[in-house]
C-alpha cells in the first residue's frame, strides 16, 4: 500500500510537472540548443572531410559515453597523430542527478561547437551541467586552468562588502578543502549560515579528478581569490576554468544535500529586503536584461506557475482525502526493512560451514567475548579470513538488534565501516560473519603500555581522520542517516594497515526525512562515551555520536581511557583532567608520553581543541562531522573557544542493571582476567528524567 501511495504521488506530481514542461518546452529547447558560454580558439582551422574532422567525430561518440559511465563523470582522451591529433576533455558537474544527464550534455557540446565555432580546431564550451574542450594542442598534460569564464549576479548583498565577501570566501575555501580531503571526485558542495536577509550561502567546488590534490587545491584557491576583485558583494558568482570551477549563491542551486555545513560567521549584516536570485549573464560583463524582456518573461512565467501550483494543490488535496479514510500508523523509529531478514538470501551461511571455518568454535580460535557472546576467527574454503560473532542463547541482543546490524552493515558501504560478509540463523544460533581485522580494536593497542608504541602520530592522526569520515558518511553522506549510539575504542577495528573501521551496529538507529532527534527510555552505550543529554534524558541525535567521537579523539591523542564520572571525586576523570590542563595552558602534559618527542605540537593541540568542541554540554554547540572533517584537514578555519564540558554522574542504583558488551574482535584480557574497567560497561536500561 505504501508503495502504491508513493507511485500515486509520483504520477500526480509527474502530471503537474509534465504540464509545465510541455508549455515551457519551446523556450527551453532553444536555451539548451545554444551554449551558455563558449571560447573559440586561435590554433587554426580544419577543413571539411579532413582527418582532423574524422578524429573529432570519433571522439564525439566515445567521450560522452566514457564520461557518463565513469563514477567521476569525467573523461579525457586523444585520437590521431600530429598534425591531425585531437585532444579532448569533458567534465560533468558532480551533482548531476544521473549518468543520462551527463550523457546528453556532453554531445551537445560537440554539436554546438560545430555551429558556434565552425571548423575551429580548438573550442571550449560550457553549460550549466557540463563543459567540454577539444584542441590540436596537448592541454591534457597540464594543470593550467586556462582563461576562466567569470559570471556574476547583477544583485548586491545587503551586508557590507567585506563581510559578505569574507563569508563567501570562507565557505568556498572550506568546500575546496573538503573536496580535496574527502572526495575521490574532487567535488564538494557546502552551505554556510549567514543572516536573516540571506539565511544561507550555498557553494560548490570541483576539479577534474585527474588532478593531484595539491594542484586541485591550488587551482581552486587561485580562482576563489577573484571574489574581492571581481565579485565584491555580489549575491552569486561562478568561475568556470578548464581544470577547476566554483559557484556560490544565496539560494540552493545544486542537487542533493550539502556535504558540508558551516556555522554563521561572527559578524552578520542587518535585515534587508530579500534579494533576487542570480540569472547568469550571457557574457562576463554584469549587464542585465532589458525591461521589456523582463516584462515579457514575467507575463509568460506567472500564468504557468499558477497553473503548476494549482495542479499540485489538486493532487495534494486528493492524496489527503484518501489518507483520511485510512487508519493512522504508529510512528516507528527502528531500522528500516521490516521485511524478514531472509530477503538477503545472498548473505546467508550454513551453520555447518561456520562450524568448519571456526573449528567448531574452538577455544583456540576465540578472539574475544562480551555480554552478547563471543567472537571467533575462521577461514572460508577460499582462504578468506573471517570473524564470526556468536550471540549467546541468553544474550540481551535479540533478533531486532541482529536485524539492525545485518541490514545496516549490508546496506552501508564505506571503507571506514566494517564489512559484513554474512549471517546464519539455524538451530537457535544467531551468527554474524565479518571481514577479519588482524589488528583487532583500537583499545587493545592504545591502552597497552607496550603495544601503544605501534601507533605513532602518523597512524593516530590517520585513524582520527578516517573515523571522522566514516561517521560523516553515516550522518550526512549516505542515503540513510544513521546514529551509531555506541562509538568507542573497542568498536573501532584496525586492518593490517591500521585503517579504522567502525563496527557494531546492533544498537544503531535510523533517522528519516527531516528528523533530527529522538527520545528513548532505553539508553544504550558506554559510560564515558555517552553524551550527557542521552544519559540523563534519553535524547539522542547525530550530536550524540559527535560527543562520543570527541571522547575517542581525546583518548587517541592522550593514550588514556575515559571513564566518565562515577563518583563526586572527578580528579581522575579524563575530561576533567584535560579541561584543567587546557585552561592552565599545560595540555601537552596530557599527551601520550610515547608521542611527545615525535608528534607536531600544533596538530596535537588542534585535535584536543576539536575534541573539546565535540563534547560541549549543549548539542547545538557541537560541530557536525562534516565541519569536524574540515577543521581536521584545514589550517585556515578558525575555531571557537570551547566551554567547560559536562561531567555527568549516573544515578545511584543503575549499576546493577549494567552488563558488558564488547564485540566484535575485542580484547580477551579484560574479560578473562575478571577485571572489568569502566569502558567495558556498555549497555543499561534507564528511565529518562
Amino acid at each position: 500500500m505504501a508503495t502504491l501511495v508513493r507511485r500515486r504521488h509520483r504520477v500526480c506530481f509527474g502530471l503537474a510537472a509534465a504540464m509545465l514542461l510541455a508549455l515551457l518546452r519551446p523556450p527551453l529547447a532553444a536555451a539548451q540548443g545554444a551554449a551558455q558560454w563558449r571560447f573559440c580558439g586561435q590554433s587554426g582551422n580544419f577543413s571539411a572531410n579532413s582527418t582532423y574532422q574524422s578524429n573529432l567525430a570519433q571522439l564525439s561518440a566515445t567521450l560522452p559515453r566514457n564520461a557518463s559511465a565513469a563514477r567521476t563523470l569525467f573523461a579525457k582522451d586523444s585520437l590521431g597523430a600530429v598534425p591531425d591529433i585531437v585532444y579532448a576533455l569533458a567534465l560533468c558537474r558532480g551533482d548531476v542527478a544521473n549518468a543520462s544527464d551527463c550523457r546528453s550534455c556532453v554531445p551537445n557540446g560537440f554539436q554546438d561547437a560545430q555551429q558556434l565555432c565552425p571548423y575551429n580546431k580548438e573550442v571550449f564550451i560550457a553549460y550549466d551541467l557540463c563543459y567540454l574542450r577539444f584542441s590540436n594542442l596537448n592541454f591534457l598534460a597540464s594543470a593550467d586552468n586556462g582563461s576562466p569564464v567569470m559570471l556574476m549576479s547583477p544583485t548586491n548583498a545587503s551586508a557590507p562588502a567585506e563581510v559578505f565577501d569574507a563569508a563567501a570566501a570562507v565557505l568556498l575555501n572550506a568546500t575546496a578543502d573538503y573536496a580535496v580531503a574527502n572526495s575521490s571526485r574532487l567535488f564538494a558542495t557546502g552551505e554556510e549560515a549567514f543572516d536573516r536577509t540571506n539565511p544561507t550561502i550555498y557553494g560548490l567546488c570541483q576539479c577534474t579528478p585527474d588532478m593531484s590534490l595539491t594542484d586541485c587545491r591550488s587551482c581552486l584557491g587561485g580562482i576563489i581569490a577573484f571574489i574581492p576583485q571581481y565579485f565584491s558583494r555580489r549575491q552569486g558568482a561562478r568561475v568556470i576554468g578548464l581544470r577547476c570551477n566554483y559557484r556560490y549563491e544565496v539560494y540552493t542551486f545544486f542537487s542533493g544535500g550539502s556535504m558540508l555545513r558551516l556555522p554563521a560567521p561572527a559578524t552578520a549584516s542587518p535585515p534587508a529586503p530579500t534579494p533576487a536570485n542570480m540569472t547568469p549573464p550571457a557574457s562576463t560583463a554584469t549587464g542585465g536584461r532589458k525591461k521589456n524582456k523582463s516584462g515579457i518573461a514575467l507575463a509568460i512565467a506567472l500564468p504557468l506557475v499558477v497553473l503548476f501550483l494549482g495542479t499540485v494543490a489538486i493532487c495534494l488535496y486528493f492524496q489527503l482525502w484518501r489518507r483520511r479514510s485510512r487508519p493512522k500508523r504508529q510512528r516507528s523509529y527502528s531500522i528500516p526493512m521490516a521485511d524478514d531478514i531472509e530477503t538477503a538470501d545472498s548473505l546467508f551461511f550454513d551453520l555447518s560451514a561456520l562450524h568448519a571455518a571456526t573449528g567448531n568454535f574452538s577455544e583456540s580460535n576465540r578472539l574475544g567475548e562480551g555480554g552478547f557472546g563471543s567472537v571467533y576467527k575462521g577461514f572460508l574454503p577460499s582462504g578468506e579470513e573471517i570473524a564470526v560473532k556468536r550471540l549467546s542463547m541468553g544474550s540481551g541482543q535479540g533478533i531486532e538488534e541482529l536485524k539492525n546490524e545485518l541490514v545496516l552493515v549490508a546496506k552501508l558501504q564505506h571503507k571506514n565501516l566494517v564489512r559484513l560478509i554474512g549471517v546464519c540463523l539455524q538451530q537457535h544460533e544467531k551468527l554474524l560473519v565479518y571481514e577479519y581485522m588482524p589488528n583487532r580494536s583500537i583499545d587493545t593497542i592504545l591502552f597497552d603500555l607496550d603495544k601503544r608504541k605501534e601507533l605513532d602520530w602518523g597512524k593516530r592522526i590517520g585513524i582520527i581522520n578516517e573515523i571522522a569520515r566514516g561517521l560523516q558518511y553515516l550522518h550526512e553522506d549516505s542515503q540513510l542517516r544513521i546514529i551509531h549510539r555506541d562509538l568507542k575504542a573497542s568498536n573501532v577495528l584496525l586492518d593490517s594497515n591500521y585503517t579504522p573501521k567502525i563496527s557494531d551496529f546492533g544498537m544503531a538507529r535510523l533517522f528519516g526525512g527531516e528528523q533530527t532527534r529522538e527520545i528513548t527510555s532505553r539508553v544504550v552505550g558506554t559510560y564515558g562515551y555517552m553524551a550527557p543529554e542521552y544519559v540523563m534524558r534519553g535524547h539522542y541525535s547525530v550530536k550524540s555520536d559527535v560527543f562520543s567521537f570527541g571522547i575517542l579523539m581525546i583518548e587517541i591523542v592522550t593514550g588514556r581511557r575515559s571513564g566518565g564520572s562515577y563518583c563526586f571525586d572527578q580528579s581522575n576523570d579524563l575530561l576533567s583532567l584535560v579541561w584543567e590542563h587546557w585552561t592552565m595552558g599545560t595540555i601537552l602534559e596530557m599527551m601520550d608520553p610515547s608521542l611527545t618527542s615525535h608528534a607536531p605540537r600544533d596538530q596535537m593541540l588542534k585535535c584536543i581543541h576539536i575534541g573539546l568542541l565535540c563534547v560541549q554540554d549543549n548539542p547545538a554547540e557541537r560541530p557536525m562531522m562534516s565541519t569536524v572533517n574540515v577543521m581536521l584537514g584545514s589550517n585556515t578555519v578558525s575555531f571557537q573557544s570551547p566551554s567547560k564540558p559536562s561531567f555527568f554522574i549516573p544515578r545511584s542504583g543503575t549499576d546493577s542493571n549494567i552488563y558488558s558488551e564488547s564485540y566484535p574482535l575485542t580484547s580477551q584480557s579484560t574479560h578473562r582476567s575478571g577485571v572489568i574497567s569502566v569502558n567495558d560497561v556498555s549497555v543499561t536500561e534507564l528511565e529518562p528524567r
